[in-house]
């Protein structure tokens, strides 16, 4: 698999997210938010963590607009696949390419621990290395990862089965202390219509070595490079 890893000012997960592609046998290749096309060959784009542009105006509103983006855009109308992580969740859904939007933590404060979550689904490329109802142990750090979405919008997430995480706690729960930054439905991560966008507030790729105090975030990767 060849990974596009786009980078933006204020990037500053594109190395962690890397290095758990390459873990998992991935060739990956960055590209800067300014460039128009992907490379030849792109499997995969990846929209990373940080604070892309200062966070200014809204998280990723400023970065879904880059020129890179208009050729991730084309990139998941030809299939192709395409991975937004915390910051770059909020860039997807402000980009078009994930319905909804994420808004300050319920709290009003930014939020930095390990997180339960509960899988969804797996039929996907995303997530077949995990078991549907399984479990996993990985980290959240944001301050506005609270999904919200019309109730329209989440009426069709749900019964077409495009939820791909929920916060809970270690037994699976759905509780309020397992959801802290209030997300409808305890949603941590969605995918698109078809099956090829997914985006998630919580980070698997600081999750891929026992060297940092856990491997769960590894199954993402391995089932992307499988």
């Amino acid at each position: 698999m060849r990974a596009a890893v786009v980078v933006f000012p204020g990037s500053n997960r594109d190395g962690d997210v890397a290095r758990a592609l390459t873990r998992s046998g991935a060739e990956v290749v960055k590209v800067w938010h300014a460039d128009t096309e992907l490379p030849a060959g792109t499997d995969l784009a990846v929209v990373p963590g940080g604070f892309s542009y200062g966070d200014y105006l809204r998280c990723g509103a400023i970065a879904g607009r880059a020129a890179a983006m208009d050729a991730v855009r084309a990139h998941a109308a030809r299939g192709g696949l395409v991975l937004g992580i915390c910051n770059g969740f909020q860039i997807l859904c402000e980009s078009g390419l994930l319905p909804g939007v994420l808004m300050r933590n319920v709290q009003r404060r930014f939020i930095c621990h390990r997180q339960f979550l509960r899988v969804e689904e797996t039929g996907t490329r995303f997530a077949s290395a995990y078991r549907k109802g399984q479990v996993i142990d990985v980290c959240v750090a944001h301050g506005e990862g609270n999904y919200f979405a019309d109730s329209d919008t989440l009426a069709r997430l749900e019964g077409e089965g495009r939820v791909a995480f929920r916060y809970c706690d270690a037994a699976g729960n759905l509780t309020e202390d397992a959801n802290r930054n209030g997300s409808l439905n305890s949603i941590a991560g969605i995918y698109s219509e078809q099956r090829n966008v997914l985006g998630m507030m919580p980070h698997p790729e600081n999750f891929v070595d026992d060297l940092v105090g856990g491997t769960d975030g590894r199954g993402l990767f391995d089932s992307l490079a499988a």
